[in-house]
């Protein structure tokens, strides 16, 4: 019957009252009994109630399924609106009213806005986490800054909040700050090591690239390492530089000044000592202010240190000769001041001085300490000494007035006799002063040793011994003038007149023989003759 109605065409224009009659019909052609009619009109009203009732589940079902979908689709919108930090949405509708179908049609393109929404959050979470991961990572050393870093991050979608984003923005811009401060501190250790090496006469891009590679020039300067390691071995190397820049220059500053000493104690020219302008230069500068390139270089101070050990080996010599040149004047002074040294032993001294690793400076000292000396006690000596030259002067005087007193010729009309009378009349005059003179110098003489405390010696004799020997001497002359004068009373009473017109009496002759008053001993010790 399926396959004749499937085949009468005019099957879907029927209802179910008019296929009713047609059943009728052909029952009654048939001659079906009625126990048989009911029966399968009880089974068509079974069928058609299964059909029914399948529709009704398959309906209630597909109602299940929406009501799903939109409770779905509500509790996904609040947590869109929940992650996303949205309290209420402007376009949200009436969710309790029209259909489930309007309800879901209504809530779509909301959802469909806020997953768009919701995407772009993420975007723009996973940027900022990104370039904090980075930055962090950078600060860190775990990633190397010349790296981009780029990919995606796994972001929290839980709280994609405006707030939240706000959140990872200010820390991104703090990371950023400090990333800006770390990167200008990088520059100005990389500078300072620069200046620092140009001064020391190192390898800048050797020693900065010890510390990291990226701090090389042929790097960009936001690609720079601005890790806490690299930030602690950069201050560490500018550390170590500023040390050796200290040591080195006060090695320099010890050898320019060794150089002075030795070029001062050998009189080295001008124009050697300019050859070494760079050594000296930076005698008295501090190591802040030494900025030449190559000013500390180690070439440089292995220079300056061959050139003192040149020096020094020359120096013994050297030393010798100015010893020996001081020594000269220290003499020099004593024999002018009349004082005796032995200058033999002094010598001796100073040679061995020299020998046992003395000092320049301390020798060289001590003898100007010596030269001193010798000046200020010739100074204190000159009065006294002055006054024994002219003592020295009138007994030569005196001396040659007795020898004149004793030529019998004097008065002759020879030529000259008129000069040697006249010097004869002053000879005369300053004999008669040597009393007062010779008293004069004793009293300073016994002064100056009791202000010095010891003798005043003159050419290693005590000068109040060769004062009070004088003395003696002359009043033991005087006493034989008087006796002669006295014999000659007897022998030759009768007085010449030729003294009263050349103005002066012949004297008699000598009667002392060769017996002469003891004058001071020139300059040459005790053992030199009385009389200059």
């Amino acid at each position: 019957m399926a396959v004749t109605d499937a085949q009468n065409p005019l099957l879907d224009e029927n209802t179910c009252g008019s296929l009713l009659n047609k059943l009728q019909e052909i029952w009654d052609e048939v001659g079906e009994s009625d126990e048989e009619r009911d029966k399968m009109l009880l089974q068509i009203e079974q069928e058609c109630l299964d059909v029914y009732k399948r529709k009704v589940e398959q309906a209630a079902k597909s109602r299940a399924q929406l009501l799903q979908s939109l409770s779905d689709a509500k509790h996904e919108l609040s947590s869109l609106l929940s992650a996303l930090g949205e309290n209420s949405f402007m376009e949200m509708p009436d969710k309790t009213s029209g259909t489930i179908k309007e309800q879901l049609a209504a809530i779509a393109p909301i959802l469909e806005q806020l997953w768009q929404q919701k995407e772009e959050r993420i975007k723009e979470f996973s940027d900022v986490q990104l370039q904090i991961q980075k930055i962090c990572a950078e600060i860190t050393g775990e990633l190397n800054p010349d790296q981009t870093g780029s990919g995606s991050f796994a972001v929290d979608e839980s709280d994609l909040s405006l707030k939240k984003l706000d959140e990872y923005q200010s820390q991104l811009q703090e990371l950023q700050r400090e990333k800006s401060e770390r990167l200008h501190k990088v520059l100005e250790y990389v500078s300072t090591v620069h200046d620092l090496c140009a001064v020391l006469g190192m390898d800048f891009f050797s020693v900065v690239t010890e510390v990291h590679p990226s701090l090389n020039d042929s790097v960009g300067v936001h690609s720079k390492s601005i890790s806490n390691g690299t930030l602690a071995k950069l201050a560490k190397t500018v550390s170590t530089l500023k040390e050796d820049k200290k040591q080195r220059l006060h090695k320099l500053q010890e050898l320019a000044s060794q150089l002075i000493d030795l070029w001062n104690l050998m009189d080295t020219p001008i124009e050697e000592r300019r050859l070494f302008n760079h050594v000296t230069c930076n005698m008295s500068t501090s190591v802040y202010e030494v900025t030449v390139p190559s000013a500390l270089a180690l070439d440089l101070i292995e220079q300056a240190e061959v050139e003192v050990e040149r020096l020094d080996q020359q120096k013994g010599n050297r030393m010798k000769e100015i010893a020996f040149k001081k020594q000269d004047e220290l003499e020099e002074i004593y024999a002018h001041a009349h004082i005796e040294i032995n200058p033999e032993a002094a010598r001796e001294n100073i040679l061995s001085l020299i020998d046992s690793g003395i000092e320049p400076s301390e020798l060289l000292a001590d003898m100007d300490k010596q030269i001193a000396s010798a000046k200020e006690e010739s100074l204190s000596r000159k009065e006294i000494l002055d006054k024994v030259e002219k003592w020295m002067s009138v007994c030569e005087e005196e001396s040659w007035l007795e020898d004149y007193n004793r030529d019998e010729n004097r008065y002759s009309a020879s030529r000259g006799a008129h000069l040697n009378l006249k010097r004869a009349e002053k000879a005369r005059i300053l004999v008669n002063k040597i009393p007062a003179l010779v008293d004069t110098l004793v009293a300073k003489t016994r002064t100056w040793e009791e202000v010095h405390n010891m003798s005043f010696t003159y050419d290693g004799v005590p000068l109040l011994a060769m004062l009070d020997e004088y003395a003696m001497l002359r009043q033991e002359r005087e006493e034989e003038k008087r006796r002669m004068r006295d014999q000659k009373k007897y022998h030759d009473p009768q007085n010449t007149d030729q003294e009263s017109v050349f103005g002066s009496r012949p004297s008699p002759a000598r009667p002392l023989g060769n017996k002469k008053v003891v004058g001071p001993r020139s300059n040459g010790g005790a053992n030199s003759t009385p009389n200059r």
